[in-house]
């Protein structure tokens, strides 16, 4: 008998237990750990132009990434949200430390001032989530708001994870967009098709 995949609510609930009981020097290593590996991939010695984003606490703390980026002189954006689109938009950031604000969803974003970038300008897109599985698909936090920002981008778009963060099924709905490729403190995944 097969068991019922776990619900997108209860997978949400679980995962975020995990991340808030994951010790800070535990975080602090593993996060590390992971952004080794992405400086280390070709899609990010290859990529010109790249979408990160500024991590809440309980995340893969990717900041490092940013500076990096930076000074290999990459293009370097960051999601803004957009309140009257409901939608998160691409946006170029040339000073982290000067050009993030605290945004409506608690959130590191570009202030006002920070000029939109074409979504067919970047290259490669490090993405947030709950938890992902081997075929690319990612849980996020449940508005649906990133899955609406990778509908328009064409680059790579990759998962950032901590090891239990991956799942062995993520639950699909139509309008989740599944990802190319997930990197881990231990491992890179690429994304097996349906």
């Amino acid at each position: 008998m097969t068991l019922p995949a776990e619900s997108k609510a209860a997978l949400r609930s679980r995962l975020r237990a995990e991340l808030k009981a994951l010790a800070a020097d535990a975080r602090a290593s593993a996060s590390a750990g992971l952004c080794a590996r992405v400086r280390n991939s070709s899609a990010w010695q290859n990529a010109r132009a790249v979408l990160l984003f500024f991590p809440v606490p309980s995340e893969p703390d990717i900041a490092p990434l940013l500076a990096d980026a930076l000074a290999a002189g990459k293009l370097l954006a960051l999601p803004r949200f957009d309140p009257a689109a409901n939608a998160y938009e691409a946006v170029r950031v040339i000073d982290p430390v000067r050009e993030l604000v605290i945004g409506p969803f608690q959130v590191h974003e570009p202030v006002a001032a920070c000029p939109v970038v074409a979504l067919n300008r970047l290259d490669l897109a490090l993405v947030p989530g709950l938890g992902f599985d081997a075929r690319g698909h990612r849980l996020g936090r449940g508005k649906g708001h990133y899955d609406r920002l990778l509908a328009g981008f064409t680059g790579m778009k990759i998962g950032v994870a901590f090891d239990f963060q991956i799942v062995t099924e993520v639950p699909r709905e139509p309008h989740d967009i599944a990802l190319d490729a997930v990197v881990t403190p231990t491992r890179w995944l690429q994304a097996r098709s349906d």
